[in-house]
């Protein structure tokens, strides 16, 4: 598999952005993986949501992060871009999260400046921790990882200080290590120019349908500089619309017949799981008294 590092570094350079959907379960990062995207978005709002029916105001520990990942990586071959929320705690934490992350599959690990517990970027009531405990965390993070992870830096600052201050922070985390830089929540277009244009680096920028940042296209993103664009949690609620349309015809109708078109098959369904290999590595070990 080639390394995440290697396909954003040649994306940079040919001043492309890369779409990274994101997935909340496995059978999820199995779509996105079929479908030839290049990285997975494991989402902290979609694993408190889609997992535990929470908002994402960071009630979801660093243990059950790992656990998904863990559950994630197992079951596609592309990189995955985890998400951390604040890290978990100070620079000391901060290293732990990256190691445990590492060891679980994450090829990047996105950790943000808000005052924990943290909040959906695109809600109100944000606070942000001081602009150089962020850089710290960035550095312990930084002299933490094992392999070759991609830390990304994320601030909030833009919805509390305005986007000059996020401006001055983003440039701030480059330079104590950051490899990828998250301005989050710009709230135009003449704001998203901005980012690339002001700070060195590579950046990420989050496409949130109903959020405070205009939806833009792939070319314009790209034009602008970036070089990743996340939609965290678009399929999650795709697929909560979809399975509310198919379970609402099952209440009123009493079976599925007249919404099979909005299921998979089940051949689609045991190939999406590999069922065909687990038959085959089954005949393999199959005793031969059988």
């Amino acid at each position: 598999m080639t390394s995440l590092r290697e396909v954003v570094t040649a994306a940079k350079a040919d001043r492309r952005a890369l779409i990274v959907p994101g997935a909340t379960d496995a059978i999820t990062a199995r779509v996105i993986e079929e479908l030839g995207f290049a990285a997975i978005y494991i989402t902290g709002a979609g694993l408190a949501n889609a997992r535990f029916g929470y908002p994402d105001i960071g009630l979801v520990g660093l243990n059950e992060v790992v656990d998904h990942v863990a559950a994630v990586a197992e079951s596609v071959d592309i990189p995955l871009v985890v998400d951390a929320d604040t890290g978990y705690g100070n620079a000391l934490n901060v290293q732990r999260t990256v190691r445990l992350l590492e060891r679980a599959g994450a090829a990047a690990i996105q950790i943000e400046d808000q005052v924990a517990p943290k909040r959906c970027g695109h809600f109100d009531g944000k606070e942000v921790i001081d602009a150089e405990e962020m850089a710290q965390k960035i550095r312990a993070a930084v002299d933490a990882r094992q392999l070759d992870t991609l830390i990304i830096a994320r601030t909030d600052a833009a919805a509390v200080d305005g986007i000059d201050q996020a401006l001055e922070r983003a440039q701030l985390f480059h330079e104590a290590g950051a490899d990828i830089l998250f301005v989050e929540a710009p709230t135009s277009r003449l704001e998203l120019a901005r980012i690339p244009e002001s700070v060195p680096g590579i950046h990420v920028v989050n496409m949130v349908e109903g959020g405070r940042t205009p939806l833009l296209g792939q070319q314009e993103l790209a034009a602008m500089g970036f070089t990743l664009i996340v939609y965290a949690n678009s399929a999650m609620r795709a697929a909560v619309l979809g399975a509310r349309a198919v379970l609402r015809h099952l209440r009123d109708e009493g079976s599925t017949v007249g919404v099979s078109d909005r299921l998979i098959t089940w051949e689609e369904r045991q190939a999406l799981v590999q069922k065909p290999l687990f038959d085959a590595l089954e005949a393999k070990y199959r005793s031969k008294e059988h």
